[in-house]
């Protein structure tokens, strides 16, 4: 696919609305107290390891993806593209404005308002990665770390997703990040949500 077929106004419209609810659902499961995606309990864990605010989570997010962006193009140049940059430049500010949302909608921390936020927090998050694999302009950070793994081991992608989502929560716990029954709920359902979720996608935007 030619560059400018890519990144058409509609992929691009599309991918930004995929950032944008991943970081919200980030931002939710973070603020419940119920465990946070693999991705986002590496966040939580160097967050906590610093002690930087629950607020500024979107800060610590963009430090970790500079750095994976960095990394990859040392070892994965091939997954480091200009989605990988449209991907990194607004997530901390994404992350910081579901943050701000969550504390105003739910500004009671009960159990029930928690649990509230995380089925909304998990859908956002399955809702934006589909989304953003359905604009296909490129990968994130984070993905595109994982796809490398995959091109230097061989191993399937199936294999390779496992191994990389145990290992971020075993480091993430590690650092003090909140592992819980959201953790394990998106460790069992991510791959099949966004699988289902990005073909319909594809159709609903014939892309």
């Amino acid at each position: 696919m030619r560059l400018s077929e890519r990144f058409t106004t509609k992929r691009v419209a599309l991918a930004m609305i995929g950032i944008f609810l991943v970081c919200i659902g980030v931002a939710f499961n973070n603020n419940t107290d119920l465990g946070n995606d693999p991705v986002g309990i590496i966040y939580d864990g160097i967050r906590a390891t610093f002690n930087v605010p629950k607020i500024n989570l979107g800060m610590v997010s963009n430090f970790i993806n500079i750095g994976l962006l960095v990394l990859l193009f040392i070892i994965g140049r091939r997954y480091a593209n200009i989605g990988s940059f449209m991907y990194l430049i607004p997530y901390g500010f994404f992350v910081l404005i579901g943050s701000r949302l969550y504390l105003s909608i739910f500004p009671e921390n009960t159990l029930s308002m928690r649990i509230i936020g995380g089925i909304i927090g998990i859908s956002l998050y399955y809702i934006g990665i589909s989304l953003f694999i359905c604009a296909d302009i490129g990968v994130d950070p984070f993905s595109g770390f994982m796809l490398t793994i995959r091109d230097h081991t061989g191993w399937s992608v199936r294999r390779t997703k496992i191994t990389f989502d145990v290992v971020l929560i075993c480091i993430g716990i590690l650092l003090g990040g909140k592992f819980g029954i959201i953790t394990l709920i998106t460790v069992c359902t991510t791959g099949p949500a966004i699988q289902y979720l990005s073909e319909k996608f594809k159709r609903v935007f014939s892309i």
